[in-house]
């Protein structure tokens, strides 16, 4: 079917807006102009696309199944166009990482720096968002590159371009609150306790379920946050036993005792990853060779 690239365009901005004005204002066109290319392209799909009223613009089923694969269309060729831009101005083109707050606070910080000192021309975007969500960021080419916590249950294993750190995850209480003064506990006693842990929507929390289903034992965390600092200083004040990688704990020693578990926890990676289906610029490539390999 030939459709104008155009009226997909206008039709992309109409569905995210829900609003034939603000479209207008964002293509610099008439409202009119605007209106006429939704009813070409409905006309030419032989469907609707939106429910029109005086107050609102709502999307049909048809311009929600079309919306799913039109918007990463449009956002790859403005990710294009933008590295394109980038790279005439300033050689290099901007660098757009996406991260959780956890690995961007406790691993990126020194390599942006140290990225930042050797290219002070060059731009740095960073995007945080959880693990699984950076992998969908990747895939819709809203960034250049992740680091991301593996295992990944998202993330498609020919995106990894190298493995750049290993840690272990621990659980860690206030021996004030939580006396075990040392002792060896099992994850079934300790699933007796009050446990702090991230969201469920993250690497972390999936890692931790499954080990509890390996060893037969249901996880019903008392207290669910989104921050990995929050969750360290809500166990240093014994609201509970948290669960967190130790390159965080190890940050903040004070009153809080790492517990030793009888059943081997195994080690987790973090790793650099890009698109191969995406072309991968010079600040990106200059990026990956400051990253450690493990």
């Amino acid at each position: 079917m030939d459709i104008n690239y155009e009226l997909y365009k206008v039709f992309y901005y109409v569905a995210t807006t829900l609003s034939f004005s603000e479209a207008s204002r964002y293509l610099f066109i008439s409202q009119s102009a605007v209106s006429q290319s939704i009813k070409a392209l409905e006309k030419k799909l032989g469907q609707p696309l939106f429910i029109r009223s005086t107050k609102k613009v709502k999307l049909t089923p048809a311009g929600e199944l079309l919306l799913k694969h039109v918007e990463p269309a449009i956002q790859l060729i403005g990710h294009g166009e933008a590295q394109l831009m980038e790279s005439q101005s300033l050689g290099l083109g901007q660098l757009h990482i996406g991260a959780s707050d956890t690995i961007c606070r406790y691993f990126l910080v020194p390599y942006l720096n140290e990225f930042h000192k050797k290219y002070p021309t060059v731009p740095i975007k960073v995007t945080n968002a959880t693990s699984l969500a950076c992998v969908g960021l990747l895939e819709q080419g809203k960034v250049d590159l992740i680091v991301t916590n593996a295992p990944n249950p998202r993330l498609n294993q020919s995106y990894i371009v190298k493995t750049v750190a290993e840690f272990h995850d621990v659980f860690i209480a206030n021996p004030a609150c939580f006396p075990f003064a040392g002792d060896e506990i099992s994850l079934q006693d300790l699933a007796a306790y009050p446990l702090i842990v991230l969201e469920r929507k993250c690497t972390t929390m999936e890692f931790l379920r499954n080990l509890f289903l390996q060893h037969h034992l249901e996880l019903l965390p008392a207290i669910e946050l989104s921050s990995n600092d929050l969750l360290i200083d809500l166990a240093h004040i014994g609201l509970g036993i948290g669960f967190a990688p130790d390159y965080c704990v190890d940050k903040h020693p004070e009153q809080l005792t790492t517990l030793r578990i009888r059943e081997t926890i195994p080690a987790r990676q973090m790793a650099a990853c890009v698109n191969p289906s995406m072309p991968v610029n010079e600040s990106t490539r200059n990026f990956l060779e400051l990253l450690p390999t493990v």
